[in-house]
């Protein structure tokens, strides 16, 4: 019984979505494989992609920042709602907390955790997002909802999990850091790869929060999603 042939083409080839073609070969006969752009590069070039986040300096003390507050004062340091109405999953990607010191006297608010809420339709703030493509803010269905209190909440957040997000100060006490003994004191940049791993579905709202209220701190932050069709 004669085996199976796969007949392939070398050279880079030039084509269009719903082409078919043979695979890819290399000067001496080998399979082609290549790994080509970044890893969000082909959801990027087809605009689904979006993004949210606090981009102006901003301070997290308070407990609407907070684990503490499940209601509708609660205030994602980074969050995303995807209104009732949507025809898309928001598949979280990646989230980015930037902290930052502002006095000597401290307290931290990690560890910081994931909250969830479904079955949310009235909610009347929330930000459009920035498509990572063409750098404007349209053509998402989702609405960012970073440093925004989720006004119009009607289900209350739960604490899902735990994030690998940190920074700031260590501990979630009081204590003073001085230039010549602040092994205790960082600030920095962390990021989360979440890379799909949490899906929020139409009415449901996803928000990073401390469980301690922070004294003395202020953050940027960024969180991006891909939208997908139900």
């Amino acid at each position: 019984m004669a085996g199976l042939v796969i007949a392939g083409q070398s050279g880079v080839q030039a084509l269009t979505d719903g082409v078919s073609t043979p695979p890819r070969l290399i000067r001496t006969g080998e399979f082609g494989f290549s790994e080509i752009h970044g890893r969000f590069y082909e959801q990027n070039y087809r605009a689904n992609l979006y993004a949210n986040g606090i981009t102006t300096l901003t301070s997290i003390n308070a407990a609407t920042f907070t684990s503490a507050t499940t209601g509708a004062t609660a205030t994602p340091i980074v969050g995303v709602w995807n209104p009732a109405t949507s025809s898309v999953n928001v598949i979280v990607l990646q989230a980015v907390v930037g902290f930052t010191l502002t006095a000597a006297t401290v307290t931290g608010g990690a560890p910081f955790v994931w909250l969830a809420s479904v079955g949310n339709s009235a909610i009347t703030t929330g930000v459009a997002p920035w498509n990572r493509k063409t750098l404007a803010q349209t053509g998402s269905q989702a609405k960012g909802v970073s440093g925004v209190a989720l006004t119009g909440l009607t289900n209350t957040l739960s604490v899902m999990f735990g994030s690998a997000i940190t920074g700031g100060a260590s501990g979630n006490f009081s204590f003073v850091g001085t230039a010549a003994g602040d092994t205790t004191i960082h600030a920095g940049t962390t990021c989360e790869n979440l890379d799909g791993s949490i899906i929020v579905p139409p009415g449901g709202v996803l928000g990073l929060f401390a469980t301690t209220t922070p004294v003395a701190h202020s953050v940027t932050s960024s969180i991006f999603w891909e939208e997908v069709p139900l």
